[in-house]
């Protein structure tokens, strides 16, 4: 089944979707490092946006996926998806359209694996304590909605 979906995908679909692939990447690479700096600076403000439950559970699940395949050695598998429909696409992996060449400037740096980890693992480690310090707040709903009624 995998065989017969690759020939029915074109070159051009391919490096199409490679480049979909990539922007999604970097949108959750975004996501976390912003959501990694707007805890505490929130918390400090006042900010009850940075207590929505789906919010951080979403942030504190990716952040746990990338810390696990940083300490397994692993490649993200958005990575991995992307690096095959380049090669399906003609395309060298390290080569890419603009847009792709690009926003892989923006994530991938040239730094030893250990630099990864460790970034990774600091960044784990102030999202616990950001989970510990401001917790997600069942009463803060979305748009600024507390479920508290007024009297």
């Amino acid at each position: 089944m995998r065989d017969t979906a690759a020939m029915l995908l074109t070159p051009s679909t391919a490096a199409l979707l490679a480049d979909a692939v990539l922007a999604l990447h970097v949108g959750i690479a975004a996501f976390v490092v912003a959501m990694t700096l707007a805890v505490p600076t929130g918390g400090l403000l006042g900010w009850r946006w940075i207590r929505l439950r789906g919010l951080r559970w979403l942030h504190a699940g990716l952040v746990a996926v990338i810390a696990l395949q940083a300490w397994l050695g692993r490649l993200c598998p958005l990575t991995t998806w992307e690096q095959q429909l380049r090669a399906h696409a003609g395309q060298a992996t390290y080569e890419a359209s603009f847009v792709g060449h690009w926003l892989s400037e923006l994530l991938y740096l040239d730094l030893p694996w250990w630099s990864f980890v460790l970034a990774y693992t600091v960044v784990a480690v102030v999202v616990v304590l950001g989970w510990w310090r401001w917790p997600p707040d069942p009463a803060v709903r979305a748009r600024g909605k507390s479920g508290r009624r007024s009297s």
